[in-house]
């Protein structure tokens, strides 16, 4: 055990909220809710303001709208989040090279690997200045969390939320813990929570008191033995630099269930697609082909397909997901649908010339079906990650509520809203006072969908070599 709170646990505050109101002047200090705003969609992330309200993360989106009526309700614009998580990644790294990224917004740091902490002065000192320079550079702000162990770090980056720094001094931390919530350990769900409270367990302190033993006969003795010996504040677990990814995937939940074969067919086809883009930006590549079927009866159904080698080509894929699918039975609507690659590999081992044909054959195909494919494009919950590449011709174009649009007039702008043939854009900047709101026609050329512009001014200049 480390005898210095030299494990620091980063936790951008409200993160997909917060970087939508630094971006859009009009929503500071409102309640602003991001996530899926079909019929099935959830909550991502809610601003503080949203939260007073009730409205938290994996909510139904339904029932954050009667929770928070005058919210702005906004789809995610990952593309942003990204850039953003850059950022704060790279002053993460600064500090130290063993950063472990657990999601774009959070992760733990080893101060004492990269000499930036050594005792608990230091440490303070290092939360300090990183705390002021994620301001600095993404005008967000962070929870920091100082300890001796990953588990404590996060436990004191949840007390300092939203933008505080705390730090368990090595030697407090029993007293700490013990009249917590078992639910404060890891691993520690509703499920085992409902299940030690059954046997009258509900406080660290008092499964510290059950004895080892009685764990192990109560969780089993793999989360037994590592229950207790988080109660005693025991936690050996190392930052990590990279963690290992096991699959990529992505998935879409419909508004209303698709019953025609053929749709369904061509939906697979297009995950597979966004699956494919995913896999070649992480540099990876894999051998098994993975569909994810959610029926209208909430039924999920998974099959895979282990192909002779890795795969990164999206013919293969394709191919091997419209395979699977044949052996699914969707009478009765499908309400979800899923492709993804495990088996992961930084190389591919494919027969060249069958990968030609393959890809040449999916183009002729989707130049056949380019007329169409846009027509059956319908939103889910993760489809705002790919709307700028995936616009559909400009009489039907898709105006998603928070994004990014620029007019030839009046400049940068952010979508309202839109319907009944209309949409309304809000124009202001990140660094602009709130602006203004006018209407136009969904059709009009004047206006187009545009990229998300830094939060910070500095970053501009930075963006454009000045």
């Amino acid at each position: 055990m480390r005898t210095a709170p030299t494990i620091l646990h980063l936790d951008m505050d409200a993160f997909f909220a917060s970087a939508e109101q630094a971006a859009k002047p009009s929503l500071r200090g409102k309640a602003v809710v991001v996530g899926g705003l079909g019929p099935r969609g959830v909550v991502a992330t809610a601003s503080y303001e949203a939260r007073v309200f009730g409205v938290h993360s994996a909510m139904p989106m339904a029932q954050a709208r009667r929770l928070a009526p005058n919210a702005a309700y906004l789809v995610p614009r990952f593309t942003l989040y990204r850039e953003v998580s850059e950022q704060v990644m790279g002053l993460l790294g600064a500090l130290s090279p063993l950063v472990e990224p657990l999601s774009l917004d959070e992760a733990f740091v080893d101060l004492e690997a990269g000499e930036a902490a050594w005792d608990e002065a230091s440490a303070r000192l290092a939360g300090v200045k990183l705390r002021a320079d994620i301001r600095a550079v993404t005008g967000l702000t962070g929870s920091v969390g100082l300890a001796a162990s990953k588990m404590l770090a996060k436990i004191a980056s949840e007390q300092a939320k939203p933008d505080g720094l705390v730090v368990i001094e090595p030697g407090t931390e029993r007293a700490l813990l013990g009249p917590m919530s078992v639910r404060t350990l890891p691993g520690v769900g509703p499920a085992t929570g409902d299940h030690l409270r059954r046997a009258g367990i509900t406080t660290v302190d008092e499964i510290a008191e059950a004895g080892e033993d009685e764990l192990v006969r109560l969780v089993g003795k793999a989360h037994g033995h590592a229950l207790y010996a988080m109660a005693l504040a025991h936690d050996e677990r190392p930052v990590v630099a990279e963690r290992e990814t096991k699959s990529v995937s992505v998935e879409d939940t419909y508004d209303v269930d698709i019953h025609d074969r053929m749709r369904v067919g061509l939906e697979v086809q297009r995950l597979a697609d966004r699956c494919v883009r995913r896999l070649r930006g992480a540099g990876l590549s894999g051998r098994t082909i993975v569909l994810k079927v959610r029926r209208y009866d909430f039924s999920t159904l998974t099959r895979s397909e282990t192909l002779r080698g890795p795969t990164d080509d999206p013919g293969v894929v394709r191919e091997a997901a419209a395979r699977l699918l044949e052996a699914v039975d969707t009478t009765g609507g499908v309400r979800l649908l899923g492709v993804g690659v495990s088996g992961l590999a930084d190389y591919t081992q494919e027969d060249l010339f069958a990968q030609a044909q393959a890809q040449a054959q999916a183009e002729a195909e989707a130049e056949a079906a380019a007329g169409e494919s846009a027509v059956l494009e319908h939103p889910g919950e993760e489809r705002a990650e790919g709307a700028a590449a995936e616009q559909a011709p400009p009489a039907e174009r898709r105006w998603p509520a928070g994004h990014d649009v620029r007019h030839a007039e009046f400049g940068h702008g952010w979508v309202q809203g839109s319907g009944l043939g209309r949409v309304t854009v809000r124009f202001e900047t990140p660094y602009s006072e709130p602006g203004r709101v006018r209407t136009f026609r969904t059709d009009d050329v004047a206006l187009e969908l545009a990229d998300p512009l830094p939060l910070v001014m500095g970053a501009v200049c930075d963006r454009r070599g000045g």
